[in-house]
């Protein structure tokens, strides 16, 4: 009974304190909300982190594992010797991972958006070879006036692509089929069939 009213007194303090707030126009504003909604984003990125550094720790024993947190564009990057067994084969392990870290973030609320995942620079550098390549794809394209069909990739893929090539004026990329074997065709101007 004494509990009940201790609890009883703290929320009625709690609420005065609030409506007195709320009268000297003190009360907090969105702008205070967004900033405690980003300490807790921020704070949730950290678990995040300790999350894929366990993780990663574990899958490669032995290893001195570093994780830098970009807080901006939610990207972990992860660092250490020898981590390929952690990026797997054409980087499905470091898709694995970041699908399962995202799980776990949505499940617990830690961020709101979803988080990159990127381990020795694997997807930044994969990104590089990719967007060289359609480059040098659309120049063929436009030189022999044929459209190039490219191999089935992942979203992911895709989209470095179409980003890459969407200033081009010569060519259009168009995506095809169904998963998993959606790709990219890549056409010269005034070509589309």
């Amino acid at each position: 009974m004494a509990n009940e009213n201790n609890i009883k007194d703290a929320i009625d303090s709690f609420v005065k304190s609030l409506q007195e707030e709320q009268e000297n126009g003190k009360l907090m504003e969105n702008d205070k909300l967004k900033e405690l909604e980003k300490a807790e984003e921020v704070s949730g990125l950290e678990k995040i982190a300790k999350i894929v550094k366990k993780t990663i720790d574990t899958i490669c024993l032995g290893e001195d594992v570093e994780v830098k947190i970009n807080r901006e564009d939610l990207r972990l990057s992860v660092y250490g010797n020898d981590l390929a067994i952690a990026i797997g084969r054409n980087g499905k392990n470091i898709e694995a991972l970041e699908y399962l870290i995202n799980l776990i973030s949505a499940r617990q609320k830690l961020v709101k958006k979803n988080v990159i995942l990127d381990i020795k620079d694997y997807r930044k550098k994969k990104a590089e070879r990719i967007k060289k390549t359609a480059i040098k794809l659309a120049k063929k394209a436009i030189r022999k006036g044929k459209k190039i069909k490219l191999r089935p990739m992942n979203s992911f893929e895709r989209k470095i692509i179409h980003n890459a090539l969407s200033n081009f004026k010569d060519v259009k990329t168009i995506s095809k089929n169904k998963e998993p074997n959606r790709r990219i065709v890549i056409y010269p101007f005034g070509k589309s069939s």
